[in-house]
């Protein structure tokens, strides 16, 4: 008998990945809400019942004034995106959409700021 694992299948990483491929594209064509600037899915997380999923995203400008819009727009057209959505997936149950902020990027932006400072201090010094 195998063990259980909380790595997703094959499967789930293909329908995470579609998840992501069609929310982009949902957005950028079919969303309307001016609250949305640049974001961007960077991505997708599905529960191994499919019945949830964690979409990632990032937003630019990166200042939490955009932060703040950009996270009330995407609550504001998740049923939306998720009934269109379920028209696109082939699965037995769309899952429900969890919107969470990305901030690697921004954590990396910073971090080669530091560094730079650091190395700009090393050289003058």
């Amino acid at each position: 008998m195998r063990g259980h694992s909380n790595r997703p299948s094959e499967r789930g990483h293909r329908i995470a990945d579609q998840i992501q491929r069609d929310l982009s594209e949902l957005i950028r064509l079919e969303v309307k809400d001016p609250r949305l600037g640049l974001v961007t899915l960077t991505d997708v997380e599905v529960s191994p019942d499919y019945a949830h999923a964690r979409v990632f995203y990032s937003v630019l400008p990166d200042d939490p004034a955009q932060l703040a819009r950009t996270e009330e727009g995407l609550t504001a057209c998740r049923g939306f995106l998720r009934a269109r959505l379920g028209r696109l997936l082939k699965i037995h149950q769309t899952p429900e959409l969890h919107f969470v902020r990305d901030d690697s990027t921004a954590r990396a932006i910073a971090m080669s700021e530091l560094i730079d400072r650091a190395l700009a201090g090393k050289s003058n010094g």
